[in-house]
């Protein structure tokens, strides 16, 4: 699964799954150090791991969307 950082307040973490949008508070410790908002992790069960393929696709797509609606 893969999640984005949606909201980071002292020692939880509120990540939305990108699928369905689902929203679910984990404790900042069991996310990998230096984590920050609009992060992309992915979870294989076990640990959170950053995902910076999957980020830089989504800052690409929202980068042409921009680009578009400025024509």
């Amino acid at each position: 699964m893969k999640y984005a950082v949606d909201k980071i307040e002292n020692d939880m973490v509120l990540l939305e799954n990108i699928k369905d949008g689902i929203k679910k508070e984990v404790n900042k410790k069991d996310l990998p150090n230096g984590v920050k908002e609009t992060d992309i992790l992915s979870y294989d069960g076990n640990a959170y791991v950053f995902d910076n393929d999957e980020k830089e696709k989504r800052l690409k797509r929202i980068k042409e969307k921009m680009n578009r609606l400025r024509r």
